[in-house]
């Protein structure tokens, strides 16, 4: 499976924003991420989509702007990528913990 560079740009105890860079050949099986106590939200800004496939899908989504913008409870909710056929995906993470 191609590699996913993640680059931490700040993180502490409730938040973490991060740039993650997904490659062509890359996809994410359908999952969840339980965190036990608390609440847990992504706000994800696709900064560049790939030219072919790497779709994000959740079972629910709080907001989705012009499918770039996408805020969500990856804690509570199933959510994917579709493989990345060709280009890449790059996007701006920010986890907040509650």
């Amino acid at each position: 499976m191609a590699k996913v560079l993640n680059q931490p740009i700040f993180s502490s105890r409730r938040f973490a924003i991060n740039l993650v860079t997904y490659q062509e050949g890359h996809r994410v099986l359908e999952h969840n991420d339980p965190m036990g106590a608390g609440r847990y939200f992504k706000f994800n800004v696709v900064l560049k989509k790939p030219e072919q496939g790497g779709v994000f899908w959740a079972e629910k989504v709080i907001v989705n702007l012009f499918n770039r913008v996408y805020f969500f409870r990856p804690d509570k909710y199933m959510h994917s990528v579709s493989k990345i056929e060709k280009g890449q995906r790059k996007l701006l993470s920010i986890a907040v913990y509650i």
